[in-house]
């Protein structure tokens, strides 16, 4: 009875949202967007467009998410958002982390990528614009795959901190304490291997169209450059998402060591009270910026 009723939620939500849907003006974008989509079913292959076409989609929305972090460090007046002010980016860190992921987007990464055409053949998964689905399926369907990755990434992240392998694996992350958003993917290949199943997972879920897969990697890219941008930025869209974590909230994991384990939402590590000290550390802070103010006046 309880799934039925869930059933029937969801699809009075699916036609709510449809017919809102209807009323929306057409998108300006949407013809170049097939014309473009088309072309590229029209000239290349299924396996050139998994697997080259992923990696670009990977690698130009990687480096273009990261680039607002890295152009903050010249802005005097962003220095007021940065969270560890008394740590900033500095040039050897930063070439040192693009080495590192050049090494792991090719040579670990890439592997990995290469077998998406096999798995969208394998479970016949449409390629078509005919069979796009529409922009709130896409968005639920993303939504979908980041609560299931940040269920996986809590308790392998968790795991990856246990005493006797931390210093085999995640402490490799964990070299920078205060994150910037080039560091994101900075990791051990071992680690690379096991949190990246998570990604994977909600797409073995959800998946009937091959757009879902680089939607899912433009949102997955921005959350995580986000939390490890190091800036707790005014206005963040992000921070409209309800029980989303945020710049903040990972930032204290990488100065701590111990605690905020998930990668997307905080419900995880409320649930087990892995957020306690983090929440002792924002109540420290808002005391003493209360007593600071108040000496001020």
């Amino acid at each position: 009875m309880a799934m039925n009723d869930s059933i029937s939620i969801l699809n009075s939500a699916y036609l709510a949202v449809e017919y809102i849907d209807s009323f929306l003006p057409d998108n300006p974008l949407q013809q170049p967007f097939k014309n473009a989509w088309n072309y590229m079913l029209e000239n290349y292959t299924k396996f050139q467009i998994a697997t080259w076409g992923s990696l670009l989609v990977h690698e130009v929305a990687y480096f273009l998410f990261c680039l607002p972090g890295f152009i903050f460090q010249f802005i005097p007046y962003m220095q007021k958002y940065k969270i560890q002010q008394d740590k900033p980016e500095t040039w050897e860190k930063q070439w040192k982390c693009f080495k590192k992921l050049l090494f792991s987007h090719f040579c670990i990464q890439l592997p990995m990528i290469c077998g998406i055409y096999s798995y969208t053949e394998y479970f016949d998964i449409s390629y078509e614009w005919e069979e796009m689905p529409r922009w709130y399926v896409l968005l639920a369907q993303c939504f979908g795959c980041a609560v299931i990755e940040d269920a996986w990434h809590y308790f392998l992240h968790r795991l990856l901190h246990h005493k006797r392998i931390y210093k085999y694996i995640h402490k490799v992350h964990h070299e920078f304490v205060s994150p910037f958003g080039m560091q994101a993917e900075y990791a051990h290949p071992l680690e690379t291997i096991i949190l990246g199943t998570g990604f994977f997972i909600g797409i073995a879920v959800f998946c009937n169209h091959v757009i879902l897969l680089w939607a899912w990697v433009v949102c997955r890219l921005i959350e995580t450059i986000d939390v490890h941008s190091g800036y707790d930025v005014p206005l963040n869209p992000l921070h409209l998402v309800p029980f989303y974590a945020g710049a903040r909230f990972h930032d204290f994991h990488h100065m701590n060591f111990i605690g905020n384990y998930a990668s997307t939402f905080t419900w995880w590590d409320r649930l087990f009270g892995t957020d306690s000290q983090f929440t002792a550390y924002q109540e420290k802070d808002k005391k003493q910026e209360f007593l600071k103010k108040k000496k001020a006046n």
